[in-house]
């Protein structure tokens, strides 16, 4: 009888800090769930200064649609051919002028 109290003293001494162990670590997650993105709304209206900027601000003068097109077709044509620069390494070597 002395070694089934044992046993389950044991067991017990086991058991316990483990349950204890879980519990701990299972009250925090409904928190944090209840606060989730809390952070990012908060940040989000710090950034903005007037939400309402919008109904009482008059249309800025913009460009008509065809300079636009022209302007972003300038634009992508500078990349597919750019202009080469020098090499900065040689200049005034090679000129040709001779010091004679």
């Amino acid at each position: 009888m002395k070694h089934e109290h044992f046993a389950f003293a044991r067991w017990t001494a086991l058991i316990v800090p483990v349950c204890a162990a879980l519990s701990g670590c299972m009250t925090s997650t409904p928190i944090w769930d209840a606060h989730f993105g809390e952070a990012l709304k908060t940040v989000t209206q710090a950034q903005i200064i007037d939400p309402h900027a919008a109904e009482h601000a008059q249309a800025a003068a913009g460009v008509d649609g065809k300079a636009a097109a022209s302007a972003m077709d300038n634009y992508d044509k500078s990349f597919h051919q750019p202009v080469p620069t020098p090499n900065a390494f040689v200049i005034g070597v090679g000129s040709g002028g001779g010091g004679q």
